[in-house]
């Protein structure tokens, strides 16, 4: 006799709550019952009926109890997966609705590259908040691309900006480039070196070098830099991801570093800094913007792209 199709009406439609899927998102987050009471403002009981229900609707296990708190089963991890997607999509809906009511309001999370967070991004913020002045814009700052794209599977950001090092084969990910940027070695102006005309890659070698932490994915196309030319790199005298620190560094004329365009073109005059003549052919990337493919984002995040677009053009040349 044939196994009778599940009452998915029954068990979703009337007996699964919303409400009972974010309680479980939060005792899995704190790994325990008591905890997530606390922090969701609920008694502990009422949590575990909470989960006892959602149990009774699905007919599997959802947490195991162990002596340090409680663990997600296998069903657990399986149903928070795609719940991730139902509450993503339906803060994009609240979103959207309060887009329509008052196009003036919302908020964007975005997720960029320390070296974009020095120049371009907040250049894009300052004119996008001239006219949305009501709009919250979150950046999430990290040192370096990569290519798991984290951020956007779990949906805490709405796009990412950074490099493409390589192409981008992911059936989940859509890349919009948005300019092809080119790296320099700067110094700052009152470094001897930025009155030389004629400048070889290897007359700098044995000058105090402010670079970007080894063992990262961009370190190889660094070395490849300096290869193309016969050379390895110079020894560093300062390692660090951090754009202010590179750029104060190097605006004493004392240090040199290897530094994107785009950083260069928003801070060469405020820290009187300098491009030195010197071609590096290996360490030119397009800068893109990365978001999922199959994700609706809201107009108020669609708006921002848009500035983000024309940002990049009014930069070209």
């Amino acid at each position: 006799m044939a196994r009778a199709a599940p009452d998915w009406e029954s068990r979703i439609g009337r007996r699964l709550r919303l409400r009972d899927l974010h309680i479980l998102s939060t005792v899995v987050k704190w790994g325990s019952m008591a905890k997530a009471a606390s922090h969701l403002a609920m008694s502990q009981p009422a949590v575990s009926e909470a989960i006892a229900s959602l149990e009774a609707a699905l007919g599997v296990r959802l947490l195991d109890r162990t002596p340090q708190g409680v663990e997600p089963t296998l069903y657990a991890s399986a149903l928070l997966k795609r719940g991730l997607v139902i509450f993503d999509e339906l803060r994009q809906g609240i979103q959207e609705i309060e887009f329509l009511a008052d196009p003036t309001v919302g908020e964007v999370r975005i997720g960029c590259l320390e070296s974009l967070a020095a120049g371009l991004v907040p250049e894009v913020i300052d004119q996008f908040s001239r006219k949305y002045p009501r709009v919250l814009v979150h950046v999430d700052v990290g040192p370096l691309a990569t290519l798991e794209f984290r951020e956007l599977r779990e949906r805490t950001v709405d796009l990412s900006l950074g490099m493409i090092l390589r192409p981008v084969v992911d059936d989940e990910i859509d890349a919009e480039v948005l300019f092809q940027d080119d790296y320099f070695v700067v110094t700052g102006s009152r470094s001897p070196w930025a009155r030389r005309r004629k400048i070889a890659l290897a007359d700098l070698l044995g000058e105090l070098w402010v670079l970007i932490p080894p063992n990262n994915v961009f370190a190889p196309f660094m070395a490849q830099a300096f290869s193309a030319q016969g050379l390895e790199l110079p020894r560093a005298a300062v390692t660090s991801f951090s754009a202010a620190i590179r750029m104060q560094l190097v605006a004493t004329g004392r240090f040199l570093t290897i530094m994107p365009g785009r950083i260069l073109r928003h801070n060469a005059e405020r820290w009187d800094l300098k491009a030195l003549p010197i071609t590096l052919d290996a360490l030119s990337f397009p800068v893109a913007i990365f978001k999922l493919k199959h994700r609706t984002v809201s107009p108020v995040v669609q708006k921002f792209i848009e500035h983000l677009r024309a940002t990049a053009k009014s930069m070209e040349g």
